[in-house]
C-alpha cells in the first residue's frame, strides 16, 4: 500500500507540474476539421430534440453502437444511496427498446472498496493527495476518469458520463453520431460572459470562445478514444483552474464542468447539445420523452401543490436531507397538484428502495 500511494502521489505531482506543458500542447495540436463545433456554419445552436431519424433505424437487425455507462462517486453514505437507485434503473431499462446501453461502472474515488462492490460494478480510484481538492471534493472525478480509462477493459466504443443523482427513465440510445459527443446544455455555462477568464485556457488562435460548447461532463455521450484524449486535459484544466484565484472565484462550484468544456474544445471534440437528454425537477415540470431525471434542486410545496422554492415546504424531497442516512422506504407522495416530473421522481426512488435488498443497511 505505502508504494502504491507513493506511486500514485507521483502520478499527481507530475501532472501538475505539467499542467502548463499539457494546456500548451493542446491548444496546438493539429484538430480534425470534419469535428465541428456550435460556431461552425453546419451546426448553429444545435439545441434539438430526439432525432426523428434516430428512431427510424432501430429495427431487429440494426447495428447498435453501445456505449458504457460510468458514474463516479465518494463512499459517502449520500453518494452511496445515489448510486443504488441510479443502478437499479439502470438495470431495469438497459435491455429496452431502442437502448445502447452496454454495461455499467461505479468509479468509487475512494481509493478502497465498500460493502456494496457485489451490487454495483465498481472500479477503485486513488483519491487525489490530501489538500490537493482544496475542499472542493468534484476534482477528484477527472482524476478518477484518468486511472479508469488507463486501466480499465471497457468493451463499448462510447462512454456515458452520469451522475450519482441521475435517474434513467426510460432506454437511452447512443445519442451522439458524425464524431461529435452527445450533451446537455446548462443555462448557467456561459463561455461567452467569461471569455476574459476562458482565455488563459483556450488561446484565441484554437477559435472563438463559441467554440467551447455550454456543458458539463455529465450528462455526455462521447466516444472512448476521444475521452481518453480529453480526460488528462480535463484533469489539468480544472487544477489549474482551481489555483487559479479569479477562475475560482468565476466559476466557483461549475469550475469542474467549465473544465470539460474547455478541455473537449481544445481536443476539438464538438457536442450536438440535446435539451431532452434530461429534465431538473421541480424547474422542468414534465418527463415527455426525456431519458434522465437530475434531482439536483430540492422540491419544496404547500398541499395545495405549489411550489415554495427557497422556504422549505411542507412537503418537500430533497437529496440533502439524506445526507448521513439513505432515505426511508415508501416516501410520502407528493400532494395533488405537484408536477408529474416529481411525483415520478418520488415513484421511482421508492420503487427502488423497496426492491433493493437490505436498503438502509
Amino acid at each position: 500500500m505505502g508504494c502504491g500511494n507513493v506511486f500514485f502521489t507521483l502520478i499527481i505531482t507530475l501532472s501538475v507540474a505539467l499542467i502548463t506543458y499539457n494546456i500548451l500542447i493542446s491548444a496546438n495540436a493539429s484538430l480534425k476539421q470534419e469535428l465541428p463545433g456550435p460556431s461552425t456554419s453546419s451546426i448553429i445552436d444545435p439545441i434539438i430534440q430526439m432525432p426523428v431519424e434516430k428512431s427510424r433505424k432501430y429495427g431487429s437487425n440494426a447495428e447498435k453502437r453501445l456505449f458504457h455507462t460510468a458514474v463516479t462517486a465518494s463512499d459517502s453514505v449520500y453518494n452511496t444511496w445515489q448510486c443504488r437507485v441510479m443502478y437499479y434503473w439502470f438495470k431495469k431499462h438497459k435491455n429496452g427498446p431502442n437502448s445502447d446501453m452496454g454495461g455499467f461502472t461505479r468509479i468509487l474515488h475512494s481509493g478502497k472498496p465498500d460493502n456494496y462492490m457485489n451490487e454495483i460494478p465498481t472500479f477503485i480510484a486513488q483519491p487525489l493527495p490530501a489538500g490537493m481538492d482544496q475542499g472542493y471534493i468534484v476534482l477528484n472525478r477527472p482524476w478518477a476518469f484518468v486511472q479508469w480509462l488507463q486501466k480499465a477493459d471497457i468493451k463499448e466504443d462510447y462512454i456515458l458520463m452520469a451522475e450519482p443523482d441521475h435517474i434513467i427513465v426510460k432506454p437511452i440510445p447512443n445519442l451522439s453520431k458524425d464524431g461529435l459527443g452527445a450533451a446537455f446544455p446548462f443555462f448557467y455555462i456561459e463561455p461567452k460572459k467569461y471569455e476574459s477568464v476562458l482565455r488563459k485556457y483556450f488561446p484565441e488562435e484554437k477559435g472563438p470562445i463559441t467554440n467551447i460548447d455550454p456543458i458539463g461532463n455529465s450528462p455526455v455521450i462521447v466516444g472512448k478514444d476521444s475521452l481518453k484524449k480529453i480526460a488528462p486535459t480535463w484533469m489539468n484544466v480544472s487544477l489549474a483552474m482551481k489555483k487559479d484565484p479569479e477562475t475560482d472565484k468565476a466559476f466557483g462550484w461549475v469550475l469542474e464542468m467549465y473544465a470539460y468544456a474547455v478541455s473537449s474544445a481544445l481536443h476539438g471534440v464538438g457536442n450536438i447539445l440535446y435539451k431532452d437528454f434530461m429534465i431538473q425537477p421541480p424547474w422542468d415540470t414534465e418527463i415527455a420523452n426525456k431519458f434522465i431525471i437530475h434531482y439536483t434542486y430540492g422540491c419544496d410545496y404547500d398541499l395545495k401543490g405549489r411550489l415554495t422554492y427557497g422556504k422549505i415546504g411542507e412537503w418537500r424531497f430533497d437529496k440533502r436531507s439524506f445526507d448521513t442516512e439513505a432515505p426511508p422506504r415508501n416516501l410520502p407522495l407528493p400532494p395533488p397538484g405537484v408536477p408529474e416530473s416529481v411525483v415520478t421522481l418520488v415513484k421511482m426512488v421508492n420503487e427502488a428502495t423497496s426492491n433493493i435488498p437490505n436498503w438502509g443497511s
